[in-house]
Formats: C-alpha cells, sequence, structure tokens
C-alpha cells in the first residue's frame, strides 16, 4: 500500500512538471541555488525526486539518502541547505534523524515530505525542528515552493496537518476527558498522578506518545491492551515501545519500568 501510493505521488508529480517555476518567495535572503539533499527509503521515489528537484534552475541536488542513519551522514558530506525528509524508514526515522542533524548542523533546514500525516508523526518532526511538512499529495510547484520557502526560513504545511495541528491545540487547552461511550478516563491524564497531561519536553527526545505507551507498560499492559487504551494499531504500539526502548537504552519491559520511575514518568 505504502509503496503504491508513494508511486502514484511520483508519477503525479511527473505528469505535473512543465518546468521550473519562481515564485512568490522573496528571494533576495536565501541562497541563489537551493542546495538541497533528498532523504527516503523508496529509492524510485528518491531519485525520482532528485531528477524533478534538478531541473529547477534554483536549486542544486548535492545528493539523496535511504534512511535517517545515512542522512545524518549526507549532510555532513554534503553541506545541503534544505533536507527533505521521508518520516517512517528503516534503521533510523525522520524525526530522529532531523533532530541530530539539527543538533550538529544548526544552520540547515529540514522539510518533511511523507505518505502520512497522522498527529505522531507531525508533532515528532515538528518538535524536533522542521521547518514544515507535506504529504503525498503534493505537486511538484508545492514541493519547490516549499523548499524555496524553508530555504529562507520560512514553514510551509500541508493542510491536513494544519488542520490536525490546531485540532490537538484545541484539546491540549482542554481538560482531558473519556472517549465517548467508552466508560474509561484517557489514559494520559490519570495514569502519571491524575493531571491532565500538558505539552512538555521529555527526557531523551521521548514523545508524548511514547511516554503514554512507557505509562502503561508500567501499568503491566500487554501490546493488545495498550492498542486498546489509547485507541491505535497494535502494530503502532510495537512501533512505539522500539522508538521509545532505543531512545532510553532499554533492553526489555524492566528497564523500561526502571526508566518511567527513575524518570518520574509514573508514580507509586
Amino acid at each position: 500500500m505504502r509503496t503504491a501510493a508513494k508511486l502514484q505521488f511520483f508519477q503525479d508529480l511527473e505528469r505535473d512538471h512543465g518546468g521550473p517555476r519562481v515564485a512568490e518567495t522573496d528571494r533576495s535572503a536565501g541562497p541563489a541555488r537551493v542546495r538541497v539533499l533528498v532523504v527516503d527509503d523508496q529509492q524510485i521515489i528518491r531519485e525520482g525526486l532528485m531528477s524533478l528537484l534538478g531541473l529547477m534552475d534554483d536549486m542544486e541536488v548535492v545528493g539523496g539518502a535511504g534512511d535517517g542513519v545515512e542522512a545524518v551522514r549526507a549532510v555532513g558530506e554534503t553541506s545541503p541547505n534544505v533536507v527533505l525528509m521521508d518520516m517512517r524508514m528503516p534503521r533510523m526515522g525522520g524525526a530522529e534523524a532531523t533532530a541530530r542533524i539539527l543538533a550538529e548542523h544548526p544552520d540547515v533546514t529540514v522539510l518533511a515530505l511523507s505518505t502520512y500525516a497522522d498527529d505522531e508523526s507531525i508533532a515528532a518532526v515538528l518538535a524536533a525542528g522542521a521547518r514544515g511538512y507535506l504529504t503525498k499529495d503534493a505537486n511538484r510547484d508545492q514541493i519547490a515552493m516549499a523548499i524555496r520557502n524553508a530555504a529562507h526560513g520560512q514553514t510551509t504545511l500541508d493542510p491536513e496537518v494544519t488542520r490536525r495541528l490546531a485540532a490537538a491545540l484545541g484539546a491540549a487547552g482542554s481538560p482531558a476527558a473519556p472517549a465517548e461511550g467508552s466508560g474509561q478516563a484517557a489514559p494520559a491524564a490519570g495514569r502519571a498522578g491524575g493531571q491532565p497531561e500538558r505539552r512538555r519536553v521529555f527526557p531523551d527526545g521521548l514523545t508524548g506518545r511514547e511516554v503514554d505507551v512507557l505509562r502503561l507498560i508500567a501499568d503491566g499492559l500487554s501490546n493488545t491492551e495498550i492498542a486498546g487504551a489509547l485507541f491505535i494499531e497494535e502494530t503502532t504500539v510495537k512501533t512505539h515501545i522500539n522508538n521509545a526502548f532505543a531512545k532510553i537504552d532499554a533492553r526489555n519491559r524492566a528497564d523500561a519500568v526502571r526508566y518511567a520511575f527513575q524518570q518520574g514518568l509514573v508514580q507509586l
């Protein structure tokens, strides 16, 4: 499904291509030619984007990378102005790669381009410092404009991303409430001491959802039970667990529970 969707995305980009179009952005404040690094684990998409962006008069494609590990290394080798970053990749995902790149190269700008627009991916990569987030529905001109905007320090968000952020901010301003008809309290509110969780920076780069999962692990829930409590797929739970365990250097659930108590993420 993911490969088919991204292939369609590339075909749409290729169909839309009709020559470079330099538009609204004021280019006086940015580089004369934007140096772009393309990061995507699908080779056909990565190479297609590199070819299309290479046709732009004001862009220079300096390389490509197939995952976050390669991206971190490639940034040091190629010195791009903008990194076009996929989100879900093997070895290291887009959010972690973004955080590492910006920690080592604060002058670089990252723009997320993903098949997915789920809340966790959006929040994670923007919190890591990405300058924008586009989905596969973006056409060639929109991607090019977002890259130019990023090079000038401006943020570009897909309309769906903007809608989700607005909804999340609205929810964050209200007390956590039980899911309608569920008969139980929302899990993020009561398991850390009875207070609704406010937006905050968690240790070791953990996301809010990863902290939710760690708290539920500490409560003794299985992956299936965690999925039910958070209303997400069990495969998503496993992804959050793997990401969290890597960040906190946990080998098993016992290590994770110990960490959660030591960091004050859960209380007795």
